[in-house]
């Protein structure tokens, strides 16, 4: 890696509990001018995803009996690649300075003279009972809350808990990192006069889409844990508050809970996806399986921007398609205005709003949102000597092209991107999907289903890896190429519309796995 000018710098930064969107701005912002980030195994991998594609990524992360590198070692990373003038940041899960030994790595920059900044996170103690539905104050029930580690430092010479005034206090008590310790955490409590009738209960991997919580009380709970089969990282929350869990739980109700889903389409196209899905409660997973980039040569396209004046009408058959052909314009000179007089289609209303933040308003969105709405929207009008132009990717289906000359047009294609398979190897997402931790998959195009196959090693691969995987496809030419790739094809809206494609899936889910074919 190549060394910045000047001295380097240490952003000890709180990733929050792992919805990756509590991290907060100031974290967003340290990581997106990173050199090297270091992570742990609690701080969500979707949030590096922040950093530059060309920063370092550095797992140093601490999971149970694992092998993972000594405090030191961490320690002594973070000064050599502060030294060597990098801007490095420090993602550790939750608050750093909440049992996350944050306080000891910035007194190791403290001490070799490394400046740092600490971005405080959102802590798991508050945030995991949050979205479990237990507010860890409450003006009727709880006026304290104490946060108590379940694991202290065995090398310690004395214990830090005084467990006769923890078990004593009226108030919430917040474990982190007790999980293996629950037995005796229980007998400690309840040695020290704590009714082994109060309220407690275990979440585990809270605020994510994995959530599972487990209610009882002191007298119950151990047994109710091992029953549910938990396993670190959890937070144990011990007080009345727990009650309220039956009133206020929101977070486990919304119907996509517990769905973590691949996303195959572009990463830079799957926001608007990844917001409905987590608005919904499910996990989205980028898995981009294509990539935009410029077409081979210009030349066509510009030739056809030169002679837009001689075209009576613009096909836009995708949202690529008008960003790529308005920016070239915008490039070669020209505006918005070379459009006037020209009659302008979009293949849907995604499509054609994407068109008005260039200042263009679409004359024509058909009612059936692929090339035979834009066919039948166009054929109302005579087309004999029309000279239309659409600019699209390079490889497309043929038939509104064909379609529109048999009708008597002269037409022009003009390729303003291409789509090829990209160039990460896709390792953590097919990961998931070997271990069976993937619940859906969407497909957006064709493109993303053939190229899904091609990076998990092909049909017979591809159709292992989805046995027990929901198949979602936004509309009929994708979920026939699916079909064709010997998928089955679970969902597929009525518009072929993310939003759309989002819903059914909701409304999939809603009826359970017995749902039929295709939804709409």
């Amino acid at each position: 890696m190549t060394s910045r000018q000047g001295k380097g710098k240490v952003y000890v930064v709180g990733a929050g509990p792992g919805d990756p969107k509590l991290l907060t701005i100031r974290g967003r912002e340290c990581l997106e001018q990173a050199d090297v980030v270091l992570y742990d195994y609690l701080a969500n991998p979707a949030i590096l995803s922040y950093a530059p594609e060309t920063a370092e990524r550095i797992y140093v992360g601490r999971r149970g009996k694992g092998a993972y590198p000594a405090q030191e070692d961490i320690n002594r990373i973070l000064i050599e690649q502060a030294r060597e003038g990098h801007i490095v940041v420090r993602l550790k899960g939750g608050d750093p300075f909440v049992f996350g030994r944050g306080g000891e790595e910035a007194e190791a920059l403290a001490t070799a003279g490394i400046d740092f900044d600490v971005v405080p996170g959102v802590t798991a103690a508050i945030a995991a009972p949050a979205y479990a539905g237990i507010p860890v104050t409450h003006r009727a029930l709880a006026s304290t809350v104490t946060f108590v580690t379940g694991h202290e430092d065995p090398a310690k010479p004395s214990m830090g808990v005084e467990w006769s005034s923890v078990a004593t206090s009226r108030g919430t008590l917040v474990f982190l990192m007790g999980m293996k310790n629950l037995p005796a955490i229980v007998a400690k409590l309840t040695a020290g006069g704590r009714s082994a009738d109060t309220p407690a209960a275990i979440i585990r991997w809270g605020t994510r889409a994995s959530q599972q919580t487990v209610v009882g009380t002191l007298a119950d709970i151990v047994d109710k844990a091992e029953a549910a089969g938990l396993e670190p990282p959890t937070v144990i929350v011990v007080g009345d508050v727990v009650r309220l869990r039956s009133r206020l739980n929101w977070f486990e109700l919304r119907p996509l809970f517990g769905k973590r889903i691949l996303m195959t389409r572009a990463k830079e196209q799957a926001g608007e996806l990844a917001e409905l899905l987590a608005a919904y409660g499910g996990e989205p997973i980028e898995a981009p399986t294509i990539r935009i980039v410029a077409p081979d040569d210009w030349t066509p396209v510009d030739r056809a921007i030169a002679d837009i004046g001689t075209y009576d009408q613009v096909i836009f058959t995708s949202v690529n398609g008008v960003v790529r052909f308005m920016t070239r314009l915008r490039e070669n000179g020209s505006d918005a205005r070379c459009l006037a007089g020209r009659r302008v289609c979009c293949i849907g209303p995604r499509t054609a709003q994407e068109l008005e933040t260039f200042g263009v308003k679409a004359d024509v969105v058909p009612a059936d949102y692929q090339a035979e709405g834009v066919i039948e929207a166009l054929g109302r009008h005579p087309l004999t000597g029309v000279r239309i132009v659409i600019p699209r990717a390079e490889v497309a289906r043929e038939l509104l092209p064909d379609e529109l000359r048999a009708r008597g047009a002269h037409v022009d294609v003009v390729p303003v991107y291409r789509t090829v398979i990209p160039t990460e190897d896709g390792a953590e997402w097919r990961r998931l999907l070997t271990d069976g931790q993937v619940h859906m998959v969407t497909f957006t195009s064709s493109s993303t289903v053939r190229n899904f196959v091609t990076m998990v090693g092909g049909v017979d691969r591809a159709t292992v890896l989805l046995r027990s995987v929901t198949v979602a496809a936004i509309g009929p030419i994708t979920a026939k190429t699916a079909e064709e790739m010997g998928m089955t094809v679970s969902i597929m809206p009525q518009e072929n519309t993310i939003p759309a494609m989002v819903e059914a899936m909701v409304r999939h889910a809603g009826r359970g796995e017995e749902a039929s074919a295709h939804v709409g």
